[in-house]
């Protein structure tokens, strides 16, 4: 090969190598990607709205999931638990605990949470000691004081519940800017 033929193609070598790929590296996109499949799987909505409980108007919400299926406390004049009226909300927020070291316990409440949480272990062979995994949804009237909800959730504590929500109606659209006012 020529001399003038070997520079030319030195010289085009320098301009093109600029543009030439030495390595892709494929890694942090496909880490990337599983992340994304990973949120979009834990984020999306699984189950149905609970039934709300008679006699409970809860107050509203703009943001938040679906609930999922779970047993349900409502806490509207009546205390109940799915369909079975525990209490009145009065005789509630007047019980007295029979416990010294647990102020807040409100006593018929308790002794029925915790049959449902023992009936619970029993079935998925959960030790006595350890609280259940199974949620309960406390539906609160949106008129109830906050240290009655405290009380109750610190009663379901209790008894062995470590999964407790609150639920609220979901508001959308032109609904969601007249409730925030």
């Amino acid at each position: 090969m020529s001399r003038a033929r070997e520079a030319r193609a030195a010289r085009r070598a320098q301009q093109f190598a600029k543009f030439r790929l030495t390595e892709l590296n494929l890694i942090p996109l496909v880490d990337t990607f599983v992340s994304i499949v990973f949120f979009a799987l834990t984020t999306s909505t699984v189950g149905e709205l609970a039934p709300v409980v008679a006699g409970v108007n809860l107050p509203e919400s703009r943001v938040g999931a679906v609930a999922h299926q779970q047993m349900t406390l409502g806490i509207g004049g009546q205390i109940t638990l799915g369909e079975e009226a525990i209490m009145s909300t009065l005789d509630a927020a007047r019980a007295q605990s029979n416990d010294p070291t647990q102020p807040l316990l409100i006593p018929r409440l308790y002794n029925r949470l915790r049959q449902l949480s023992d009936s619970i272990r029993r079935e998925k062979n959960i030790p006595r000691d350890q609280s259940v995994d199974v949620p309960l949804a406390v539906q609160g009237d949106k008129t109830m004081r906050y240290d009655l909800l405290a009380r109750v959730m610190q009663t379901a504590r209790l008894a062995g519940f470590r999964s407790i929500s609150l639920q609220v109606n979901k508001v959308q659209g032109e609904d969601a800017t007249q409730a925030s006012r």
